[in-house]
């Protein structure tokens, strides 16, 4: 049988500086996010609004990628090459980071008006530029060193993000209810817009930053004949051709629609099924994704160049340091920490999990969706604060699935690296579609907010069947 020999990204080495670079960005990415998770029940509480129409915050944030992603393809079709290898990879994040700027000027009318239309505008222009911030930087990632590492240099990364995840909802609460969250603090609407028009200028000066910064502007490819998927002589292929992107498109689809959709649906559930005030919900989102940087950084140990010793070390003490920054972050709000130090006995499980895994992407895809699937139905099975961390701790089981599932499904695509990664970034719509199927399906007339969560176990599934079939496939690096 003939063979397809493939193009692959050379690995650079431009230091620690360009590596601290690039991973600030995902702080940005982080911050917004879970940000949006607050604005959910303030917003449907001050407008009236239905589940499902809340959740259009989601919607509109997450389907921004995907139109995004279809702006630059079709941009780089016009202009007969790759966008990013013509702007250069920093031309392409300042570009990403002014976008995303301009979004959140219209928080200023949207919170003066309380209007929900300018709100979700704001944020789909946010997500406009994270668009092509995201097709930039994780490429980057993946190349900026040992390609064996790939996957947890982006966990690395992801545990940056999370900090910006687990600081977003606190932030944002702040602004809104203020210091202290008793639910007699009339809802503030015009103050969302202040850590939004602070965070717009430092997406300005990470422009700057980015624009004079050490990261490779192109990235080389070479043939490796170690790549073969199968064996005979080099041919030309589309990216769509590589089983790895197209079913990691689905992968990747489902996998920010369950974190995504989870974390959204998490206020309602607490209010209905624990009494819990939009006011008092931040630090349980808050964890939700501290869960999130929890996991990462269980895994980021393996992408330092230290003793095995030392990382069995970290990969121990990491997430623990992890849960002791949510702590001191949430400790600003003078919010009652004792009822959270129970959560610290699922970190134990998190790391009995992470070891099985070793470290290879499609084991751990496939060991973290069974756990996945197992917090979902102890969240749906119980009741109060067990059924709540349960759902809370579906968190630490995404933690590391978006660098296992990009890293296996670009690899091998060389000089189809660029436009792989953006069909996966066009895929983070799920965020939106997933969140807004569990918000229509979580009507008391349907399924009920609890039993909703369903539609995350059938995400978990198949994110399991993709980790089985990656493993079919001969990858040297990741199997």
């Amino acid at each position: 049988m003939e063979s397809v020999i493939i193009d692959r990204p050379k690995h650079v080495s431009h230091g620690t500086g360009a590596l601290i670079t690039i991973i600030s960005v995902f702080f940005f990415w982080g911050f917004v996010a879970s940000s949006n998770d607050i604005l959910i029940p303030v917003f449907k509480q001050a407008i009236s609004l239905s589940q499902t129409q809340s959740q259009m915050i989601s919607f509109a944030f997450y389907v921004a990628y995907t139109i995004g992603s279809l702006i630059y393809l079709l941009l780089s079709r016009i202009a007969g090459s790759d966008l990013l290898e013509k702007l250069g990879y920093r031309n392409g994040l300042a570009i990403g980071l002014v976008i995303s700027a301009l979004g959140t000027l219209l928080f200023i009318p949207a919170a003066n008006s309380a209007s929900f239309p300018l709100l979700i505008s704001g944020l789909f222009i946010v997500g406009l530029g994270f668009s092509l911030q995201q097709t930039a930087a994780n490429t980057i990632m993946i190349v900026l060193g040992d390609p064996a590492k790939a996957s947890q240099r982006l966990s690395l990364a992801g545990g940056i993000n999370n900090i910006g995840t687990t600081i977003g909802p606190v932030v944002v609460a702040i602004a809104i209810f203020g210091l202290h969250h008793d639910t007699t603090t009339a809802l503030n609407l015009q103050s969302v817009k202040i850590p939004y028009l602070i965070l717009g200028a430092a997406f300005i000066a990470a422009a700057v930053a980015f624009k004079f910064s050490s990261i490779p502007d192109h990235l080389q490819t070479d043939t490796d004949p170690s790549h073969e998927l199968h064996t005979g002589v080099a041919i030309e292929r589309g990216p769509l051709s590589y089983p790895q992107l197209s079913l990691g498109m689905i992968a990747i689809f489902l996998y920010v629609g369950v974190e995504v959709s989870t974390a959204s649906n998490l206020p309602e559930y607490l209010k209905q099924h624990s009494g819990i005030d939009s006011s008092q919900v931040a630090p349980y989102v808050s964890l939700f994704w501290a869960s999130l940087m929890i996991g990462r950084w269980t895994s980021a140990a393996g992408a330092l160049n230290i003793g095995s010793t030392m990382k069995s070390v970290l990969n121990i003490a990491l997430p623990f340091a992890a849960f002791g920054i949510f702590l001191l972050i949430n400790m600003v709000r003078s919010v009652d920490l004792s009822i959270f130090y129970p959560y610290l006995g699922m970190i134990p499980l998190l790391i009995g999990v992470d070891f099985l895994s070793k470290g290879l992407p499609a084991r751990q895809l496939m060991y973290y969706s069974i756990a996945g699937i197992l917090s979902l139905l102890i969240g749906m099975s119980t009741s109060g604060i067990v059924s709540a961390y349960a759902f809370i701790g579906v968190g630490l089981f995404c933690s590391t699935l978006w660098p296992c599932i990009f890293t296996m499904a670009i690899h091998g695509l060389g000089k189809n690296a660029n436009k792989g990664a953006s069909y996966l970034i066009m895929m983070i719509m799920g965020g939106g579609i997933v969140s807004l199927l569990q918000g229509f399906l979580s009507d008391d007339r349907l399924l009920g907010i609890k039993h909703s969560y369903w539609v995350g176990v059938f995400c978990f599934l198949y994110l399991f069947y993709y980790a089985w079939r990656m493993r079919k496939i001969n990858f040297s690096s990741i199997a």
